[in-house]
């Protein structure tokens, strides 16, 4: 049973899809410049709905769309004395990069909205006769007072809601409105920037209108799950249910998700306050793409989720451990590929083993089906790996290290585990440093002088060390204040 937190409702309730196919709609991008850590939180969220959703044995039709039509797409055409198609095209290619180092899926389709021109026309021209629009000198405007249900996802009162709440609206056109709420379907051109031909003349659409319009063509009247971060709601998701619902006279979504926010040490992030990241900036800086994916996963998808220092180096440290795990056959030389048909293993040992991962992997699908509760499946996955990575500590030690048959069938079990969850959460084994030039003498020589600094509380002298056999590919494992073991990773 999957359980998801509707906005809509504002209560969890149980998942239960439209028909045998779960039909998702994420809201994309605006291409104008590198995604950021916002989109990076929002778009690994859905990544592990959507596996998630596979993984329970629904089959998923998943579109994302890209607005490729925009004052920001075309304010930086010019800054770059470029075009808007130039500047969409460049960007699009950047996201992918992006996302695909993160190890997003790439959606089953992803509409542009200059692909969808004509079907766009087509809506605003129904709501029109159906007398929720009204056209003023090349602009066309939703009449947010002629829809009684117009605030139901935001809560938003329409009496109370301030008068410029519309979006990308400019001011200068509030004169043309009937009511300061109301909210542009089609934009009139101006004589400097590009257009689209139109029952209403030249011209773009406004942003709300685009969702609705892809959303009809890629996947119908009414989907299961509607996407986007909690930015979107109002007034962009409450629009899109409000001309959608409208035209069609049908429910636009079942379910509507929205995640959280992203704070930069306890602050909104923007680029005014100077604390603005790209996920290019991130990876460059020596971040690797799957301990950001992790970091992102730690908190649930709809909390504020808090980039700090200290926060991702705590992530890089728990995903180096999970990552050790994932090369344990790497790591252990292919010695444990698998076990030889000669080899009898108890059927008793089996039929335990078996139950008890059975056991782990009930209580991961239990976890993310409780509105997406991706710490607690993590929490699962680092029960699996502690095992494995315990294992290599005493494998790579031990020159000739030898392993009874039950061990050797325990730990085959529980990486092929491993390895099928964390693919359910996204997370894919990163490149280790398999080689180090440094002598076993001299990282024993260097532990004890790391533990003769401690006990002296030199702690920057002991941390200097550590960082010393972490460039060379040591890891250090303290196992009590006296007794520290290492691996090279």
């Amino acid at each position: 049973m999957i359980k998801l937190f509707n906005t809509l409702s504002k209560k969890v309730e149980v998942f239960k899809p439209i028909d045998d196919v779960v039909k998702i709609y994420c809201c994309g991008v605006t291409v104008y410049d590198l995604c950021h850590l916002g989109h990076a939180r929002s778009y690994i969220a859905w990544d592990v709905l959507r596996r998630f959703l596979i993984y329970s044995d629904f089959k998923v039709k998943y579109v994302q769309n890209f607005t490729d039509i925009d004052d920001k797409i075309l304010k930086r055409a010019k800054e770059e004395s470029s075009s808007m198609k130039e500047v969409s095209e460049k960007n699009i290619i950047e996201f992918h990069k992006d996302m695909d180092s993160l190890g997003i899926m790439r959606p089953d389709s992803m509409p542009r909205a200059t692909n969808h021109i004509c079907n766009i026309c087509s809506f605003i021209t129904i709501l029109e006769d159906k007398g929720y629009a009204y056209s003023r000198d090349g602009d066309v405007y939703y009449s947010v007072f002629k829809n009684k249900n117009y605030g139901k996802l935001s809560n938003q009162n329409l009496q109370e809601q301030n008068i410029n709440q519309q979006g990308r609206m400019v001011n200068e056109e509030n004169s043309k409105k009937l009511n300061p709420q109301d909210f542009a379907l089609w934009k009139k051109a101006k004589d400097d920037e590009p257009f689209f031909d139109s029952p209403w003349g030249k011209g773009r659409p406004g942003w709300h209108i685009e969702c609705s319009a892809m959303v009809k063509d890629e996947l119908g009247d009414t989907i299961d799950i509607h996407l986007g971060g909690s930015d979107l709601i109002f007034p962009h998701h409450e629009n899109e249910i409000a001309q959608s619902e409208a035209a069609n006279g049908k429910k636009l979504a079942n379910y509507w998700l929205h995640n959280g926010m992203v704070n930069v040490n306890g602050q909104k992030m923007s680029k005014s306050l100077k604390n603005f990241k790209t996920i290019r900036e991130l990876i460059k800086s020596g971040i690797s793409p799957m301990t950001l994916r992790y970091f992102v996963m730690t908190v649930n998808y709809r909390k504020p989720l808090d980039f700090t220092e200290e926060a991702l180096r705590s992530a890089s440290e728990a995903w180096k451990n999970i990552n050790i795990a994932l090369s344990f056959i790497d790591l252990t030389k292919d010695a444990f590929k698998s076990i030889n048909k000669n080899e009898s293993i108890e059927e008793e040992y089996k039929e335990k083993i078996s139950f008890e991962l059975s056991q782990k992997k009930l209580k991961f699908s239990e976890a993310l089906g409780n509105d997406l509760n991706t710490a607690g499946a993590i929490a699962i996955i680092y029960d699996l790996a502690k095992p494995l990575k315990n294992f290599l500590n005493q494998f790579q030690r031990v020159e000739g290290f030898k392993i009874d048959l039950n061990e050797k069938f325990f730990l085959l079990e529980n990486f092929k585990t491993l390895e099928k969850l964390t693919e359910v959460l996204g997370l894919k084994k990163e490149v280790l440093v398999k080689e180090s030039r440094i002598t076993e003498e001299e990282i024993s020589s260097l532990i004890n002088e790391r533990l003769k600094a401690k006990k002296e509380k030199n702690y920057s002298k002991a941390d200097d060390i550590r960082n010393l056999l972490k460039e060379k590919g040591i890891e250090l494992i303290d196992q009590s204040k006296e007794i520290t073991t290492w691996i090279r990773v």
